[in-house]
């Protein structure tokens, strides 16, 4: 159930709360400790009064119907703002017994994000005309005139050879993209019954008053109070303001950053990996997770925020799964519902994650399906080819190929793209060794790189 809030107050509320960001940001700046580290980029202003506010409500559990879940607790800091456990789903509601449906997605390189879309032009391109949910989304807010460390972009990148007629949804929040802003995304889980498990709106607005009043009403003005809807919203507000201010969320320091910045080498298997990423035959990866750097600088988000079908297998550690009448459709639901997921050529589509530090996730996919690399990229390689080798069988002996998906939206699932154009009994794409290359690269994408430590370390 969405925590619910007037959208037509976003606008105000975005810019307003702009205003007091950047004032702040702009009052001082200094030189940090690892100012090195950012490799000649600015280094990170202060954060405003405003993304303060954001981070004392990341870290707070008094604001979860059980005092005992903040954002944090989901979003480690210490895993790249994923979970730190190993768990297909993670638990909460007011014991912290209840299980979610889905693997939470990390929030680092989240403020890149453009609204949802359909169609081939670029949900950023759309912000700029000012549309009440584009205005205060994440995208209005990357493009604001503060200063964040880093390179950033608010572009969704259509692929090179898209044409008109190709209209693929891409953008939004969460594995379905059912919210288009930082805002909203923020807000969500305190309602969740099996996340922060509020009662309702009036609850977290009532503790929202207590806890934060004074502060809410020194940075917004103190009629703000009065109204839950602009309460609620300005926290929001404020949460988003935190992670695109705090580096951390974004701070583009894995090897490969060097490696584009010319800082870095990669070895020999990371090298071959990063060749049979790039290659339309062979792993075809970069087909959805871009990687190379943009025209005017910017670096990679290894993501082209648009949504595919891959029919990756049922996972029975997901406890809802165990009702064999429930699917979890993506776009269609169970926890959209609007004019999208009511269009049978949405169902079964998920929004392609960023790759971004994924050698420090446990768990694969929207499912928490798989928990290595090597077997998610065996399952791109495999799964028309060798499906018995990815789906269980019936009793009968038949493999329950695309298991998790009704037959009905199976057509959606995507044959078309190498590596999963191939046929049954074809030779995979990616042979063992060749996948070993594979999860040598993505390793490069985990963020902390040292250079020196490096060479420290070659040199010895």
């Amino acid at each position: 159930m969405p925590l619910q809030i007037d959208r037509r107050l976003l606008p105000f509320i975005a810019l307003a709360g702009l205003s007091l960001a950047s004032a702040a940001i702009g009052a001082a700046s200094k030189p940090v400790a690892n100012a090195a580290a950012t490799d000649g980029y600015d280094s990170p202003a202060p954060l405003s009064a405003v993304a303060q506010l954001g981070k004392q409500l990341f870290f707070d559990p008094t604001l979860s119907g059980g005092g005992q879940m903040s954002c944090a607790t989901c979003h480690d800091p210490g895993n790249h703002y994923a979970p730190a456990n190993d768990r297909a789903v993670q638990l909460g509601g007011p014991h912290l017994d209840q299980p979610g449906i889905r693997a939470v997605p990390s929030l680092a390189y989240k403020m890149s994000t453009p609204s949802f879309s359909v169609g081939a032009e670029s949900a950023a391109d759309e912000a700029a005309e000012a549309a009440p949910m584009t205005e205060a989304s994440g995208v209005a807010l990357a493009n604001a005139p503060a200063a964040i460390a880093g390179p950033l972009t608010a572009q969704a990148v259509v692929k090179a050879d898209s044409t008109a007629p190709d209209l693929v949804p891409q953008g939004g929040m969460f594995w379905d993209g059912r919210v288009d802003s930082l805002e909203e995304q923020a807000l969500q889980p305190m309602i969740s019954p099996f996340e922060m498990a509020n009662v309702d709106a009036a609850t977290v607005y009532a503790k929202l008053k207590k806890g934060y009043g004074k502060d809410i009403s020194a940075l917004f003005g103190k009629n703000i109070l009065d109204d839950q809807d602009m309460t609620i919203a300005e926290i929001g507000f404020a949460l988003a303001r935190y992670q695109i201010e705090e580096p951390s969320f974004h701070p583009y320091t894995s090897k490969y950053d060097y490696y584009l910045r010319g800082k870095a080498v990669l070895t020999d298997a990371e090298a071959r990996g990063l060749k049979l990423f790039d290659d339309p035959n062979k792993g075809n990866c970069a087909s959805c997770h871009l990687d190379k750097m943009t025209g005017d600088g910017q670096m990679p988000n290894f993501t082209d925020f648009e949504f595919e079908a891959l029919g990756a297998p049922r996972n029975p550690a997901i406890p809802a799964n165990a009702d064999p009448n429930y699917d979890d459709t993506g776009i269609c639901g169970p926890l959209r519902n609007d004019t999208y997921s009511a269009q049978p050529q949405n169902c079964g589509l998920f929004k392609t994650p960023t790759l971004r530090n994924v050698a420090a996730r446990h768990v694969f996919f929207h499912n928490g399906v798989y928990r290595t690399l090597e077997d998610v990229t065996r399952f791109y390689v495999k799964r028309d080819t060798n499906p018995g080798k990815i789906y269980p069988k019936d009793a009968g002996g038949k493999v329950m190929k695309y298991n998790d998906l009704p037959e009905q939206y199976r057509a959606n699932i995507d044959v078309i793209d190498a590596p999963m154009n191939r046929k049954l009994g074809d030779a995979p794409a990616l042979n063992d060794v060749e996948i070993a290359d594979v999860v040598a690269f993505l390793k490069t994408l985990t963020d902390g790189y040292d250079p020196a430590k490096e060479s420290v370390k070659a040199a010895n």
